[in-house]
């Protein structure tokens, strides 16, 4: 069955001005056709596809103006202009016997679900797909018009972290009522319009019937070579509590909690990445750098999260969750390692094999309290309790010669925190904020390396023995108090003034130890030789802000200055340093709202970074095994400059989303890796370097959907100016990338759906003396086909290809994966058989840059894995 188009504008019938967001539905006579709707743009322009020879009702209505109704044959396309007549009584109550598939109010859209879901559907993932204007990638991402999604809740209230991910792909679809998208979030209702919010939240509401019931779903499986998988969901909703359970335990290599949900947990990506410190520091640390690998030769993964919410009074919400994870994994991976200095290049062959044993917990509990309409009380208590233990091998090649290190690394990790939020609005001129925060951490990192060869020779005072067994002994503890406080005046609708005051405060100690255990048990301490660190480190910033934001016309622009105070001191051994400075900060922002789809933003913003407190050891500390640190404790702040323009586009009527972004950063003053290298050994330096760096970037975003297809373009580009010193050389390196993606999607109902596109990503690395050259590039294609009713095909096949220009060397590998699941319509039992990896892929290959050292790199991936599943509905 074909389809017509039935277009025209929805105007006033008095003023003939034109009515935005006008909801058009047709409503099929024949029950077993599809209801169709339509939405019009900031134009009054609607365009309506209706299926060929079916007779509609059609309601055309919109808040404040009565109900237009007629019918209307689908023979032909055709032209029709509706004219609505403002309600002569405001409050003449109109009751609407149908829901109205898209909403728009102010800052929020609202999504009725049954609308245009089919019920074939088995997670909230599939639902999100079907509503125009949202994206769901492959790994739970949420981006709606363009733009991702910071925070999802259930029923109004934060579930989990907030992440998407566990919502996403665990959340059944049939439970859901609304989506609700909800830009400028904030959590207080009173600091909408004063604070400015880059939160994106999506509200899930949750159908009548499931809102004080038990649901969920239970999905067990096993395969060939002793594969595994048990995956419940056991979710409990009421007015007063609400209680969800998700658990995993598989060996697939499934990965239940990734680094983004870290970082959320601590406070969110783009909360950190406004202060670059904290988010270095986190992304960096042991636990960051297990979150983030994601291929394993094997992996197995016991994963449990707990989510509770009760409702102690109207006015009185606790919240608290805790995450558990335990895992076992072994990786693999294989280096061509060139290394670029002022004498030239050599090679490395590096072959690193790893067995994790993992374990964390994490923890939050929460308390809200709405004290009255105009005040606000927020407790956050938060836990994290990490070891990892890692055991590996370590086998370098170079010059002719080759040596083998056994590994052993222990990583115990502790942080307490403490936070509260109070904010009072004592009238609409004057609110108040009050946030407050108490961190306490202590980190154990223990490393030992074992060869029989003698290595950094000249660097670490090795006494010979037939095995050399170096040991490293570190602990790290900082206390931490953080208070900011701000007032909001609201001179009028068009002028604010906020002021801010804030500190924080940072006592941090760190003790370093190595030394080598001989196999006459005996102890050679490398202190006596210089290494060796206790530190006390203090930092202080106080600041005051002040900020004055006014609109005028489609323009709101909001400038500020802050004055900051920074004192910092050491106390090593023997050694005594004592800093302060003074820096006014400027930030500006201006924002050009062309309407409520279309704006145009720019950015700008100076800061401060300070070293961490490894920097600043002034005894030697062994980074690795073939590379030595040394800090310095007069090392001073780095100063950074950050501007960014972003214009952002979106259009329910045209299916239509736009972002295009630029950003450029300029490093006046940074801390550098001062290096001499030795063949593959290394001894780093850190110090001031006052040559500015500049970096620049570009993002593109696409998307326009006509009718059933929608095209996606997507774009990055990197351009990166820094020094790298190393010999006793200056000199400067450039590195450039691009990311260029295109891709097709179908939304058919009756039909296979298919996601085809191409993945373009060269780069290029110079240096003084070489230049290097990298492609990789990308075929993808996935299929979604729900045939004969019950049945759910899925398919995927990826083709990467990988070149290594200036070696000559190119790579090819394809992935590929399928599943078939059945479930009869009305049944709670489900089966499913799936394979991944096809093709018994073991490895694949990318590129990586530093200062001086390009890496060509082999990973070991998970084996073809074939499995079987049943799966129960609650």
């Amino acid at each position: 069955m074909g389809q017509i188009v039935l277009f025209g504008n929805v105007t006033d019938s008095i003023g003939k001005a034109p009515l935005a967001n006008t909801n058009i539905l047709a409503f099929p006579n024949n029950s077993m056709e599809r209801t169709r709707f339509a939405i019009s743009n900031e134009k009054g322009e609607y365009v309506l596809r209706l299926d060929k020879g079916i007779t509609y009702s059609i309601e055309v209505s919109y808040l404040g103006y009565q109900s237009l109704s007629f019918e209307h044959t689908a023979t032909k396309d055709g032209i029709k202009n509706l004219f609505l007549t403002p309600k002569t009584n405001d409050l003449e109550e109109v009751v609407l016997n149908y829901k109205i598939p898209i909403e728009i109010k102010e800052d929020t859209i609202i999504y009725q679900t049954d609308a245009f879901v089919t019920g074939e559907e088995r997670k909230l993932r599939e639902v999100l797909k079907k509503l125009p204007g949202l994206e769901v990638d492959r790994e739970g991402n949420v981006t709606a018009q363009g733009r991702k999604v910071t925070k999802v809740l259930v029923e109004n209230k934060v579930f989990f972290t907030g992440n998407s991910k566990l919502a996403v792909n665990n959340i059944p679809a049939d439970v859901v009522d609304q989506v609700q998208v909800l830009d400028n979030y904030n959590k207080v209702g009173f600091l909408k319009g004063l604070q400015d919010s880059e939160e994106l939240a999506l509200n899930i509401k949750l159908k009548e019937d499931k809102k004080k019931f038990a649901f969920g779903d239970m999905e067990v499986g096993g395969g060939i070579e002793k594969r595994y998988v048990v995956h419940p969901n056991l979710f409990y909703y009421s007015p007063e509590t609400n209680l969800n359970f998700i658990g995993d335990l598989n060996n697939m290599g499934i990965k239940s909690f990734t680094l983004a949900d870290y970082l959320e947990f601590n406070g969110g990506f783009g909360k950190l990445i406004g202060d670059v410190g904290s988010y270095i520091s986190l992304s960096s640390d042991n636990f960051s750098q297990f979150l983030a690998k994601n291929d394993f030769k094997s992996n197995i993964n016991r994963f449990g999260a707990l989510n509770i919410r009760q409702s102690v009074s109207s006015k009185t919400d606790i919240n608290g969750y805790t995450i558990a994870n335990g895992s076992n994994t072994e990786t693999e991976t294989d280096n061509l390692n060139i290394y670029n200095n002022s004498d030239g290049s050599f090679g490395e062959s590096r072959n690193v094999n790893n067995n994790f044993d993992n374990f964390f917990i994490l923890g939050k509990l929460t308390l809200d309290h709405e004290l009255n309409r105009k005040a606000n009380l927020s407790v956050n208590s938060f836990v994290k309790l990490t070891n990892n233990e890692v055991n590996g091998t370590i086998l370098t090649q170079s010059f002719g010669q080759s040596t083998i290190f056994n590994t052993i690394s222990d990583v115990s990790d502790l942080n307490l925190k403490q936070n509260l939020e109070y904010n009072k609005r004592y009238s609409n001129a004057q609110t108040l904020s009050l946030e407050a925060t108490f961190s306490h951490k202590k980190n154990t990192p223990n490393n030992v390396w074992k060869t029989n060869e003698t290595f950094l020779l000249g660097l670490v005072p090795l006494v010979e023995d037939d095995i050399y067994n170096i040991v490293q002994q570190k602990e790290n503890q900082s206390t931490s108090f953080d208070m900011v406080l701000k007032n909001y005046w609201v001179l009028n609708n068009f002028n604010h003034i906020y002021t801010t005051f804030g500190t924080n405060l940072i006592f941090e100690n760190f003790i370093s130890q190595e030394y080598q255990q001989l196999v006459s048990e005996t102890v050679n301490d490398f202190s006596t030789n210089g290494f060796g660190n206790s530190i006390e480190h203090r930092f202080n910033d106080t600041f005051l802000g002040l900020e004055y934001k006014f609109l005028a016309g489609i323009f709101t622009v909001k400038s500020g200055l802050f004055y900051h105070n920074y004192i910092w001191d050491n106390d090593q051994v023997g050694i005594s340093t004592n800093n302060d400075t003074q820096a006014l900060l400027p930030a500006f922002n201006v924002e050009a709202e062309f309407n409520r789809s279309e704006k145009l933003r720019f950015q700008y913003r100076q800061r401060m970074q300070f070293p961490r407190i490894g920097e600043l050891a002034a005894n030697f500390l062994l980074g690795s095994f073939n590379s030595v640190l040394l800090g310095d404790p007069n090392l001073q702040s780095e100063r950074y400059h950050s501007f960014s323009l972003n214009y952002f586009k979106f259009s329910l009527f045209r299916g239509l989303n736009l972002n295009v972004g630029l950003t450029y950063n300029k490093k006046t003053q940074s801390i550098k890796n001062n290096t001499i290298l030795e063949g593959i050994e290394q001894f780093v330096a850190y110090t001031m370097f006052n040559e500015p760096e500049n970096s620049f970037s570009a993002n593109f975003n696409f998307g326009k959907k006509i009718g059933k297809v929608k095209m996606i373009l997507k774009g990055r580009g990197n351009h990166n100016e820094f020094y790298q010193l190393v010999n006793d050389n200056v000199s400067k390196n450039l590195s450039r990338s691009i990311s260029a993606t295109g891709k097709l999607e179908t939304y058919f109902e009756k039909w296979p759906n298919l996601e085809v596109g191409y993945a373009h990503q060269p780069s290029i690395y110079s240096t003084a003396s070489t230049k290097n050259n990298f492609v990789n590039s990308r075929f993808f294609a996935y299929l979604d086909f729900i045939f004969l009713d019950d049945f759910h095909l899925k398919g995927d096949f990826e083709r990467n290809e990988y070149k290594n220009i200036g070696e000559n060397l190119t790579n090819i590998f394809d992935v590929a994966g399928v599943s078939l699941f059945y479930q009869k319509e009305d049944s709670p039992w489900g089966i499913e058989i799936s394979a991944t990896n096809l093709f018994d892929v073991r490895f694949k290959r990318q590129n990586t840059f530093s200062d001086f050292l390009i890496s060509d790199q082999y990973t070991a991936v998970m084996p073809r894995i074939v499995m079987f599943k049943l799966s129960y509905k609650l």
